[in-house]
């Protein structure tokens, strides 16, 4: 095998058989030597021979060890579930020995790094693993049990509800808690002063007006996508939609801010991080938390429900601008 030969996490995750989030785990725990290269973390081809050899050699002491009964070590045998299965209790919960517990937390907002900080300082034992995907894709891999807390903030625009018709098409079968953790204004970037004098929904028909938009599956997209066809308005109209993808809030305000493009869909926090750009408001999207509601999951919720309430967690969520917390805490849904 060349030493010069490395591997991305997706190859990792597939020579293994193994989720992405095991081997971005494995990378953060130190057991995985990783290096970046440009938005890519890489792993050297003998660092992963390293590991494998390590792991065998760690079963075969484990199924060398002498079998010792409950009796004699007066501690039953733990086993230690897969992330894969989401449903991990947080280690508040948990007893001795049991070990770190990954919770998989998905999406993009500032706020759910501080979540995911007080459930690791406030749950000992637990360790949050942020994975930045979007709304949909966050609700897939919930359903295929890759994740923990998702969050969502999915507009259905014949009902002009958030995040539940989604949730009930997608987790069929499954049993579920739809909690709030925020809303926030989403609109319309435009540049500086808006000198095409944009106003709502209906002038993205205007012809040769350059969008930046946002990926498949962002809740940007499907807001987007939304108006566009309540308005009637056909995406193949707007210079941008397929060729101008961009991965998050601040990238799309970014491209406007930069003169790259004329409009982009998101949140207003987004454009005051960026400067140089103007909001235009247009709706507040609900911005929810889901988590599978099983028995196993319990200690999770309870420990979700008492951050999200509690106050600390509230005023540092107040600190920043833009964040309506009426509804913070609050059981939306459940199934």
């Amino acid at each position: 095998m060349s030493q010069d030969m490395s591997y991305t996490a997706d190859e990792i995750a597939k020579l293994l058989k193994i989720s992405k989030l095991t081997v971005y785990d494995l990378i953060k725990k130190g057991e995985l030597p990783s290096y970046r290269v440009g938005k890519q973390m890489r792993v050297d081809a003998t660092d992963l021979e390293t590991y494998k050899q390590r792991s065998k050699n760690s079963t075969a002491a484990a199924a060398a060890a002498p079998y010792k009964s409950h009796e004699q070590t007066h501690t039953a045998p733990v086993a230690e579930p897969s992330l894969s299965k989401g449903t991990m209790p947080p280690a508040a919960i948990l007893s001795p020995g049991q070990g770190v517990r990954p919770i998989v937390i998905t999406g993009q907002d500032m706020s759910l790094d501080i979540l995911a900080k007080h459930l690791e300082s406030q749950s000992t034992g637990v360790r949050p693993l942020r994975s930045y995907a979007g709304s949909l894709d966050s609700l897939i891999s919930m359903y295929k049990g890759e994740s923990d807390i998702v969050s969502t903030h999915l507009l259905d625009g014949d009902t002009g509800e958030y995040n539940v018709p989604y949730i009930r098409k997608l987790l069929v079968g499954q049993p579920y808690k739809v909690i709030n953790l925020l809303s926030r204004p989403a609109g319309l970037y435009v540049a500086k002063g808006n000198p095409l004098g944009i106003q709502g929904w209906s002038d993205l028909s205007r012809p040769g007006l350059r969008l930046a938009n946002r990926e498949q599956g962002a809740g940007a997209r499907v807001l987007l996508d939304e108006q566009l066809r309540l308005h009637g308005i056909k995406p193949g109209q707007i210079s941008g939609y397929y060729d101008q993808i961009q991965s998050s809030h601040l990238s799309v305000a970014a491209k406007v801010a930069a003169g790259e493009a004329d409009i982009g869909v998101g949140t207003e926090k987004a454009a005051s991080i960026v400067g140089f750009v103007d909001f235009i408001p247009l709706i507040t999207e609900r911005y929810d938390l889901v988590v599978l509601n099983t028995a196993a999951n319990q200690p999770l919720i309870d420990a979700l429900l008492s951050i999200l309430r509690s106050e600390p967690f509230l005023q540092e969520l107040r600190a920043i601008a833009g964040y309506d917390l009426s509804l913070t805490g609050q059981v939306l849904a459940e199934n």
